[in-house]
């Protein structure tokens, strides 16, 4: 186990699959990835191997029988034949020496003379398929196994197989988040141990959980431990148990529901079964709505709708959230049919709330939508309604409210509901936003609001979204930050974002859940934060795994490793992780406990890869520009040059669904937001003496010497060289950065170089970012390219907003190869393993026609 290594799995002849024991069956979980040829997870099983052998040897003594115990197997030996179809692994391959070394780990491999079925440890009987704890190393808490062999070895030894449980400090989560400390988790990892290491029996139930109720302790039976859930250790996964899964031979009582646990009573205001799954049990191919919280500019929702809808499910990102107004208006004017709010995800919540307690005034929770019939307002009857209120405190009558939000009210620091009043005889300009408790005498007009906002689904409420992605900023662990909390990071104001994001899931419910977040989740205070957030899904009863994905292995030519946390409804199935489809090496990042989260192939495994991308394929074929260029829209003058180009300068309707390979993409058409930061004079002139060439920076630049230790100095025999301003050509900046060991300061990119990673500043003074062979940083277009954004993507804001917004995004070719891997999982035909390929040629070899074209071709049109 993570923290009290327990020996991994052990080794067996057969595949460990649905592995049936006459009547007292007992399904172990095929685990394919556990004792899988990994090299990631076969270092993992070292270690774990390593320290239970410790923990064996430092207990030796206290495994000697004591002279007065009793332990022993009781009973008639189970019959050969039947012996070696149940446990054929103890029986086969049976070698001249008392006991052979499993092929794995070089773990001892213990064989079989004879199987019973009962034990006796100190006066207690023991069967199979009973709980028990079992002696771990000094001083440290007992393990939790569940027995499911007892036999005699080939030494005449007396043993007894497990198959252990995980606490959940034993878990990826460790101390990060308050699980109940009687929930704990099955695993598929087993091994062998000496009969006399039982320690006593313990009761443990299975249970079922329902993300829409909440399990009251009163309603769990009276147990030692319950579990609800699966553990594996590669991507730290917690998945929904099988409903076969529970224990052998076990009666109705030791498997609990929730479906009646709010007071006793059960809650039928909303159905579990999903809207999207017939009766049959088979996806109806519907609408599914997204929720993208702290969404930026629309990187990561783009990508997941993109990818889902090429899966063959229609995912539409409904609703996005975020602070920055520019970021906002750049997703709206790119998704018009999203309802982009410009506010706190902290407001929103609490808007949330509000909205579905007017929802509930008005009786409209549990109301379809359709049978609403008509307002009884329409807009153009507004001016001419008899009824219209006017308000006491002003001479301003309403004619109708168009907006609502939760914030400030001026002059106070009181939090509050407002309403967006369209004022009788004056326009939107003239909008006021007014506190709802002001508007007394407006209850027609707001009732007409709420019902018309419910119908058009102006604000979700819990069980409307089928998916929240969102990455929630931390800047509390930010290395620019001296006063960082380790021991806390949660009481941290900077890192709370994380805290609000769960709570949104926690009040919406919804299916799935993608969060994402920089690789220093994992490394602050010992990757807390990465573990509250799993932690939280779990709290919540969400399926949940962690993986981390380098943007360059999806067709980007920039690394950029982020970490993606995937969480399900407990009946739904876990998305999985898409491995590489392109040939970059996976380097460093990831901290060492979480390596084996890192999304890619093993090192012995086959994979036909296609190659890596570098600078020039995404970005030679843009119109030169210089450092002053000021249009935002220009013409593009020659034709893409790579397949990246090509795909990249689609149309939205070509990149939604079909592919632009074999198509001639003329040169003709528009080229949104190619230019770049405009440098000052002193920068620009020192941009322009950096020489052409790869790996040219600063050190170029005379008056530069570097030393044999690679730190640079000063020429001593020569004067500094001034630009025409009178400041020095080389900073002193640039001297010192890194203690004068960095070659970053007005770095040139080069055209067959990867970019390690898209930054929020497009200022070259600490950073690579120079063009290749003109003299200005990056443009916009640019980065945006190596972040994935198709051409037609158009950024609003001034133009450092625009980097920021591009900097901050997720690489949309990441994001839509989840999506694909998230319209699978939706449709149910995935397993429980972490990871999956993706199609040959993703995206640009997957074909799918749309509903659109369906109707067209039934029409018989062309």
């Amino acid at each position: 186990m993570p923290s009290r290594k327990r020996g991994h799995a052990e080794k067996t002849l057969c595949e460990p699959q649905s592995v049936h024991v006459d009547e007292e069956s007992v399904t172990v979980v095929d685990e394919e990835e556990e004792e899988g040829e990994s090299s990631r997870v076969s270092s993992a099983k070292k270690v774990r191997s390593a320290q239970s052998r410790s923990s064996k040897s430092s207990s030796k003594k206290s495994n000697k029988k004591d002279a007065d115990s009793q332990c022993r197997l009781i009973g008639e030996p189970v019959p050969d034949a039947e012996a070696r179809v149940r446990w054929p692994q103890r029986y086969n391959k049976k070698k001249s020496s008392k006991t052979a070394k499993s092929d794995d780990n070089d773990e001892v491999h213990v064989y079989a003379k004879c199987h019973y079925t009962q034990a006796q440890v100190d006066s207690c009987i023991y069967n199979l398929y009973d709980d028990a704890c079992v002696k771990a190393g000094h001083g440290e808490p007992d393990y939790i196994g569940r027995i499911g062999e007892f036999f005699l070895g080939t030494d005449d030894k007396e043993y007894f197989m497990a198959r252990w449980f995980f606490k959940p400090e034993d878990t990826v989560i460790k101390g990060a988040s308050s699980l109940d400390k009687r929930r704990i988790f099955i695993s598929s990892l087993q091994d062998t141990n000496s009969l006399d290491c039982i320690v006593s029996k313990t009761k443990i139930v299975q249970v079922t959980f329902d993300v829409h109720k909440t399990m009251k302790q009163k309603k769990i039976p009276n147990c030692d431990y319950y579990y609800d859930m699966y553990y594996s250790l590669p991507y730290s996964s917690f998945l929904s148990l099988p409903a076969e899964n529970s224990r052998a031979g076990s009666d109705s009582s030791s498997t609990i529901s929730s479906e009646a646990v709010v007071d006793g009573a059960v809650d039928s205001s909303r159905s579990f079964e999903s809207r999207n799954i017939s009766s049959d049990g088979k996806f109806k191919r519907s609408e599914l709505t997204c929720l993208d919280l702290y969404s930026g500019c629309g990187g990561m929702s783009t990508g997941l709708c993109l990818g889902a809808n090429l899966s063959g499910v229609q995912l539409v990102n409904r609703w996005a959230v975020d602070l920055n107004p520019n970021a906002c208006k750049s997703l709206k004017i790119n998704h018009p049919e999203t309802e982009v709010r410009n506010e706190s995800v902290e407001d929103f919540l609490s808007l949330l709330k509000e909205w579905k307690q007017l929802c509930e005034r008005y009786s409209l929770i549990g109301t379809e939508k359709s049978q609403l019939g008509k307002l009884n307002l329409e807009e153009e009857e507004v001016e001419d309604c008899e009824h219209s209120c006017q308000d006491s405190s002003k001479e301003f009558e309403v004619a109708k409210f168009v907006g609502i939000r939760y914030g400030d009210f001026p002059d106070s620091k009181k939090h509050g509901l407002k309403l967006k009043v369209r004022w009788k005889g004056y326009g939107p300009s003239d909008d006021t936003w007014e506190p709802i408790d002001g508007l007394s005498k407006c209850q027609e007009r707001i009732e007409d609001f709420v019902r018309n906002g419910y119908k058009s689904g102006i604000l979700p409420l819990p069980g409307d979204v089928d998916v929240i992605c969102g990455g929630p900023p931390c800047q509390g662990i930010s290395g620019f930050n001296r006063f960082r909390n380790y021991s806390a990071p949660l009481e941290d104001p900077k890192n709370r974002q994380m805290v609000v994001f769960m709570d949104v899931v926690d009040y919406l419910k919804p299916k799935y859940v993608l969060m994402e977040n920089v690789v220093d989740i994992l490394k602050f205070a010992g990757g807390f934060l990465g573990r509250y957030a799993l932690g939280r899904l779990v709290q919540m009863n969400y399926q949940a795994r962690l993986g981390m994905m380098a943007a360059g292995c999806y067709g980007l030519p920039q690394f950029r490793m982020r970490v993606f946390i995937w969480g399900a409804y407990p009946f739904e199935k876990l998305p999985q992780y898409p491995l590489p489809t392109h040939d970059v090496v996976v380097r460093g990042g990831a901290p060492v406990e979480f390596e084996q989260n890192v999304v890619a192939y093993d090192e012995n495994q086959c994979c036909d890869l296609e190659k890596a991308l570098v600078l020039g394929d995404a970005i030679s074929d843009l119109p030169p520009i210089t450092n002053y260029e000021t249009r935002d829209e220009m013409p593009y003058h020659d034709p893409p040059k790579t397949e990246f180009q090509r795909l990249i300068r689609s149309n939205k309707l070509e990149v939604g669904g079909s592919s632009s390979v074999g198509r001639k993409t003329s040169g003709k058409g528009t080229l949104f937001d190619h230019r770049s930061l405009q440098l000052n004079e002193d920068d620009y002139e020192r941009v322009c003496h950096i020489p052409k060439q790869k790996g040219a920076n600063f050190r170029n630049l005379p008056g530069v010497l570097l030393g044999p230790d690679k730190v640079v100095e000063w020429d001593p025999t020569m004067e500094r060289v001034l630009l025409p301003s009178g400041k020095p050509l080389v900073p002193d900046y640039a001297m010192s950065f890194v203690k004068g060991k960095s070659a970053k300061p007005f770095g040139r990119l080069w055209w067959d170089e990867t970019v390690p990673t898209v930054v929020t500043r497009a200022e070259p003074h600490n950073q690579i970012i120079l063009h290749p062979e003109q003299d200005r940083v990056l443009s916009i277009r640019e980065n945006a390219r190596l972040q994935g954004f198709p051409d037609y993507y158009k950024l609003v804001g001034p133009v450092k907003e625009r980097y920021i917004q591009v900097g901050n995004a997720v690489a949309v070719p990441v994001a839509q190869a989840l999506g694909y891997a998230l319209g699978l999982a939706i449709q149910g035909i995935v397993d429980d393993k972490p990871l999956m390929k993706l199609p040959k040629k993703f995206p640009r070899g997957v074909h799918r026609v749309s509903a659109e074209t369906i109707e067209v071709l039934d029409n018989g049109s062309t």
